[in-house]
């Protein structure tokens, strides 16, 4: 219970009374004790979440109170004339409203019996729907028990992907050679049907609720009412639902949501407006299709179609080739797109993507939008093939796409194409964070010869920089003085922003927490850059590539003699523990392989590390332990070919609980 509490102060109060830390060693606990005693284990445990084997298919089940579509309106006068029809059905009662965020997701129906769930079902065609109870066990902000043990409740919710997480998943489906989902709402539905719900436990979906649809209990008055109601039981709400008064509040609200779109961690098309008296709900009705007590206000399409005119190719600041669709131009979220990503060669000839081609595009969050699918219908006959170049179209050296490998590349080291992306990487917000270093900026210090690379912007003066067009001398003393801050960035993002194959946010933060220093990470082989967590042999060949490329090494030297920072920031580090000489585990790199019985990968990551252990993804000759579940494969090989110290799955549950054991006597 006190797991739940916790659990509901942080999803549905915001408003958490424990660190994430304390709220994890509680979670731990929990289950040690299962562990110890499986007969306590219940079906709401949060232990469960990870999900089972998986499903062969899904069944269905029919909803008792059908998920009925809402109509739309796209504009005000849309909207007032929705109003007047409502004033008609309910014979010109007066009506107050509650707008809620319409969140870009995936309809969720959840039963939940005695306080505990049941089921988890899709919305299906409205009538019928797929059961998905595993998967939807995997959602954090999902309780798996109720504040309140009610004998059925029937709740209704929206399962998304926040767009921090989707483009996590990107970056990581992209670093994998897979190909990036098209937007968060795809890959939500997708990720909530998968049949191996331990795949969707890894996908970090969100949930907020939005309707009581039954109770045994009885249902509140109002959906004001409903909503807090939903609060009471731990099922979190969206803190921008807002109760108007009249249409007029109800318009303003719609605008307050339209301007903090794209500020939000999630996707919204639009807002949903409800009458909120439930007794009017009834008297207003339903039509064969929607209900009349609600409308779903829809923002500018996110989606359009839209002719290609041409098909050309960028190259980036690693000498990727990317080809990119012209367009007619279209209006598409408030903005005028002419031009939209293909991604890889392997994309359009998937989506038999074609100049002259009518194609549906998508803004799916992106800067520059991306094309879903081909009109086959509206195909001209003389729409024309792409074929990738096997000339760089810059430089006109070769091209070569790797085997294995989706993507193409420039083989010419120099290519100026790569400068100007190269520079603005750099710069970026997540690298070096160098304000005011923008696109025109960069192409006039390019064009003028003021700069080649990143290491020449620490060379650059005042009175060149202010006689740019639209600069100014106070232009170039912020540039000047961003540029000098840039010399103290931490360590990681130094090496992100270096722009290095294979090497994202995340392996920059692994990297300077392992090695601490520029200077090792130079000097670092294979065998022991792969024996950092989350760096593989790709990544480990591309640094070491890199680091071997003459211009690249001058590049770098320059940028240490201009003073930047090349030594990791205390926050960057491990934090150090006392030492515990009775762990096994303390200041040991451990690799797990194979499946632990009764054990879970992340418990088991979880226990080592918190008895001073570190667990890598590689095993090497700085592997101090290995431990072999079932079916353990290549590593336990060469773990044996290396001399390394293996213990099977029973010796490691032995070894953790005598550690464990150890450090509680204390």
């Amino acid at each position: 219970m006190e797991i739940a509490r916790h659990r509901k102060r942080y999803y549905v109060d915001a408003d958490p009374d424990v660190s994430d830390a304390e709220y994890d060693a509680l979670e731990h606990e929990l289950r040690e004790i299962e562990e110890r005693w499986p007969e306590l284990v219940t079906p709401d445990s949060p232990t469960l979440r990870v999900g089972g084997e998986p499903a062969d298919s899904f069944p269905t089940f029919r909803h008792r109170v059908p998920l009925l579509s809402l109509d739309n309106a796209y504009d005000a006068s849309e909207l007032r004339r929705w109003e007047q029809r409502l004033s008609r059905a309910l014979g010109g009662a007066p009506a107050t409203f509650v707008v809620e965020p319409k969140v870009d997701g995936l309809s969720i129906s959840l039963h939940y019996r005695d306080g505990l769930l049941e089921h988890g079902v899709t919305r299906g065609d409205g009538a019928v729907g797929e059961v998905v109870t595993p998967n939807v066990r995997t959602v954090r902000s999902i309780p798996l028990r109720l504040i309140e043990a009610g004998s059925q409740v029937e709740v209704r919710g929206e399962v998304f992907f926040p767009r921090s997480a989707f483009r996590e998943l990107n970056r990581r489906r992209e670093e994998a050679g897979e190909p990036a989902f098209a937007n968060p709402r795809n890959a939500a539905a997708g990720t909530l049907r998968l049949l191996d719900a331990r795949v969707t436990a890894e996908r970090r979906l969100d949930c907020f609720f939005y309707e009581l649809a039954a109770s045994d209990g009885g249902l509140p008055a109002t959906q004001h009412a409903s909503l807090e109601r939903l609060r009471e039981l731990g099922l979190r709400t969206n803190p921008l639902n807002a109760r108007c008064e009249d249409l007029e509040q109800v318009l303003e609200q719609v605008d307050r949501l339209r301007e903090r779109r794209d500020s939000l961690d999630y996707e919204i098309d639009g807002a949903v407006v409800k009458v909120d008296e439930l007794a009017l709900r009834e008297r207003a009705g339903s039509t064969s299709k929607f209900p009349r007590w609600a409308v779903a206000v829809k923002y500018p399409a996110e989606q359009a179609t839209t002719r290609v005119r041409e098909i050309v190719v960028q190259v980036g600041r690693t000498r990727k080739l990317t080809p990119v669709a012209e367009l007619e131009p279209v209006l598409l979220a408030g903005t005028t797109v002419a031009r939209a990503t293909l991604h890889n060669e392997d994309e359009v000839a998937r989506k038999d993507v074609r100049v002259g081609d009518t194609v549906w595009i998508e803004k799916a969050g992106e800067i520059i939008p991306q094309v879903v699918k081909v009109v086959p219908a509206r195909r001209p006959r003389r729409a024309r093939r792409f074929r990738m170049p096997e000339r760089c179209p810059v430089c006109d050296s070769a091209t070569l796409r790797a085997d294995g490998e989706v993507a193409r590349y420039c083989t010419n080291a120099d290519c100026p194409a790569q400068r100007a992306e190269a520079l603005l990487h750099y710069a970026s917000r997540g690298a070096m964070d160098i304000q005011g270093l923008g696109d025109a900026l960069v192409q006039q210090l390019l064009s003028k010869k003021m700069i080649n690379d990143v290491a020449d912007l620490y060379a650059l003066t005042l009175e060149p920089l202010a006689a740019l067009v639209r600069m100014g001398e106070k232009s170039a003393t912020n540039l000047l003085e961003q540029i000098d801050a840039s010399r103290r960035r931490p360590l990681s993002r130094l090496i992100f922003g270096l722009g290095i194959r294979h090497v994202g946010e995340r392996a920059a933060r692994m990297l300077a927490a392992d090695l601490g220093s520029l200077e090792t990470i130079l000097a670092a082989d294979a065998e022991s850059l792969e024996a950092i967590d989350e760096i593989g042999p790709k990544t480990a060949a591309a640094l070491i590539a890199y680091f071997a490329d003459d211009e690249s090494r001058r590049r770098v030297e320059r940028l240490v003699a201009a003073g930047v920072n090349t030594e990791a920031l205390p926050e960057e580090r491990p934090q150090p523990r006392a030492a515990d000489p009775d762990s096994p585990f303390d200041g040991k790199k451990v690799v797990l392989t194979g499946t632990l019985a009764g054990i879970g990968r992340s418990d088991a990551r979880a226990r080592i590390e918190a008895l001073g252990g570190r667990v890598s993804g590689s095993v090497s000759r700085k592997t101090d332990l290995v431990i072999a579940g079932a079916a353990a494969g290549s590593k336990l090989e060469k773990a044996r070919e290396l001399g390394l110290r293996v213990v099977d799955g029973e010796e490691f549950v032995r070894l953790l609980e005598q550690a464990e054991g150890s450090g509680r006597d204390r």
